[in-house]
């Protein structure tokens, strides 16, 4: 495994930490953009800071997210202070992709294809509505993600690195 993406929920950072604690963390940047929100002072900034995480976010190297994170601390120390602090700490967790291919960093910077594929569970487990016991829950589940990983295995390739693994 070489990289693990996720939000920072306590219970995923302890497994994570625990399991994987040497690979490399890329906390989501979809979320890190909707956790920034709760710390804008006022409604009519929203738009604004939302569009300088974005700048972050799609610089081109990591030493360049960086110096538009340092910029975007020091534009809100005054106006913004708690998010001026809260941007420090936490926007750096996510810069890590950087540290990737320039072609896969889309891909691996938010949790958008785990979350797709608890969809797809849901959708399907809907459709049977009431599950007689566990184990027929488990089978439901185990069944779709056997056809998913069947379908990346055989089907389309969503990222190949080169070299080892």
């Amino acid at each position: 495994m070489q990289l693990i993406t996720s939000d920072d929920h306590a219970g995923l950072r302890a497994a994570r930490l625990a399991a994987f604690g040497g690979i490399p963390w890329q906390r989501c940047q979809f979320h890190l953009q909707q956790n920034a929100q709760a710390y804008v002072p006022h409604k009519d900034m929203q738009t604004e800071v939302a569009d300088d995480i974005r700048t972050i976010f799609n610089a081109p190297d990591h030493a360049t997210a960086e110096a538009y994170l340092s910029k975007t601390v020091s534009k809100y120390q005054k106006t913004a202070s708690r998010l001026s602090e809260w941007m420090a700490t936490n926007i750096l967790e996510g810069l890590t992709v950087f540290s990737f291919p320039s072609a896969f960093q889309k891909l691996l910077r938010t949790t958008n294809g785990v979350e797709r594929l608890h969809r797809e569970v849901r959708r399907r487990a809907r459709v049977v509505s009431i599950f007689p016991n566990q184990a027929s829950c488990l089978r439901l589940v185990s069944a779709v993600l056997n056809e998913i990983s069947e379908e990346w295995l055989t089907g389309r390739t969503y990222l190949i690195f080169e070299g080892p693994t």
